[in-house]
């Protein structure tokens, strides 16, 4: 597909990079000529310079003849012009992204005015998956699937689990939960295991289930499975803004810290349930004050990666139990292991892997399967949803007869509204979808990819 990109800053570069991997063909629009000629240098993607919300600018980036414009610049009205721009050139389809929260409560009655595909904020984003990590504490990442009846987990296997030592073939027999273990990482590596595979402290797994096995699923693994009640928020920002409500909603006390006074004012009047403090809480005598150690779950979300580590591994050390850390740059990641942090959440990558489920999207209606994809292990491995149609080769095979392409595992499929975790006697049915979990790379756009030679 022909892809524009304007704005070419962190989470422009970002879905730039992933699209450009999927083989689309991809310029992207930046004002700045450094900036635009790093791009160009750095990934494999052509560049223009220029104002994108420019209609000569668009022209030259080819976008009358593009498939989709999608517009990330910092500016909100800026994102909102292009894409309007876009469409009064011929673009059918557009992406804004809209960080605003009054101008994202009411793109619902405008998105037909503004012939928006699509509105992404990546705060929103952000607050949306720490809300479902602190209902479930156990768990260090949560995607969902089949119309949301089935769910990747993320969890580490620690001394003492049920899951240490054990053999993977043994696991219905030892937890009695309809559960299959379809990635391992150990020692930095991903490895799609078969059953003989042996699970070992340490390792950190992901794990397929109907969603309602979760909560029987961390009983059953002796997991800490009462959701976060008392939370502090070190930053008062955007998705400070958009998790508080949630927060509130569900029962949940919420703390605040935020050192700028405006800002404080604004939330306290805001969220008046919410307890916000106006004090530096990148401090340790700060957090300790407000009594950091008494706390469910603390969740580092200043502007400063930086900040957001040494908050994250403090509140690790006194022993909080729940600890998810926003960083902007995902690499700082790696210096959260060994327990620092339960999650890292980044609204770049969460945006950049719901634009590219987008353009799968897309592709489905030129012919391909794929309906959905989520990255696991940090990008070293997929789980990619699929519509099985009559086209679909092997319907009606039992799995134990199927030959796959090494590196793919079939982790669950949706049979007539039901989650199936499939053995040997299942098979795939026209009208099913089905989750795969490959090794990163590998490039699936129809379900028949994955068969190998009878």
């Amino acid at each position: 597909m022909n892809i524009v990109i304007v704005g070419g800053g962190k989470i422009g570069f970002s879905i730039a990079q992933e699209l450009a991997l999927e083989n689309h063909d991809v310029i992207v629009v930046e004002k700045d000529p450094e900036r635009a000629a790093f791009i160009e240098e750095t990934i494999d993607v052509m560049s223009v310079c220029g104002n994108g919300a420019v209609m000569d600018v668009q022209r030259r980036a080819g976008v009358p003849d593009a498939d989709l414009m999608i517009a990330l610049t910092a500016g909100d009205e800026l994102n909102q012009l292009a894409c309007m721009i876009a469409r009064k050139l011929g673009c059918q389809n557009t992406i804004a992204r809209v960080r605003d929260r009054e101008y994202s409560m009411q793109l619902h009655e405008l998105k037909d005015e503004l012939r928006l595909s699509m509105a992404i904020n990546p705060e929103q984003l952000a607050a949306r998956e720490i809300f479902k990590l602190l209902q479930f504490p156990a768990f260090m990442k949560r995607d969902t699937f089949a119309e949301g009846k089935a769910e990747i987990v993320e969890l580490e296997v620690t001394e003492g689990s049920p899951l240490d030592g054990l053999r993977l073939m043994d696991m219905y027999n030892k937890i009695r939960v309809r559960a299959l273990v379809c990635v391992v990482v150990r020692n930095g590596e991903a490895v799609i295991p078969d059953g003989n595979f042996l699970l070992s402290a340490g390792d950190r797994i992901y794990v397929t289930a109907p969603a309602t096995e979760l909560v029987r699923l961390t009983h059953e693994l002796r997991l800490r499975n009462k959701k976060s009640k008392n939370v502090i928020l070190v930053g008062g920002g955007r998705i400070a803004e958009y998790l508080i409500p949630m927060l509130l909603r569900s029962g949940t006390r919420v703390k605040v810290i935020e050192k700028n006074r405006q800002r404080c004012i604004y939330l306290d009047e805001y969220a008046p349930d919410a307890d916000v403090i106006c004090s530096d809480g990148s401090s340790q005598s700060v957090l300790k004050l407000h009594n950091i150690a008494a706390m469910d779950a603390v969740v580092p979300l200043t502007n400063m990666d930086e900040e957001n580590l040494l908050i994250a591994m403090f509140a690790r050390k006194i022993g909080v139990p729940q600890v998810l850390t926003k960083l902007n740059r995902v690499e700082y990641g790696e210096m959260l292991c060994a327990r620092d942090a339960d999650s890292v959440i980044s609204p770049k990558l969460l945006s950049s892997h719901t634009i590219v489920s987008y353009v799968r999207a897309m592709e489905n209606t030129e012919g391909s399967a794929v309906m959905t994809i989520r990255k696991l292990a940090g990008g070293k491995a997929e789980a990619q949803e699929f519509a099985v149609t009559d086209t679909t080769k092997n319907l009606g095979v039992p799995l134990m007869d199927l030959k796959l392409k090494s590196g793919i595992l079939i982790a669950c499929i949706h049979h007539g509204g039901k989650v199936i975790i499939p053995g040997g006697h299942d098979m795939l049915q026209s009208g099913d979808t089905v989750v795969l979990v490959t090794t990163a790379g590998r490039s699936l756009l129809d379900l028949n990819d994955i068969f190998g030679r009878e």
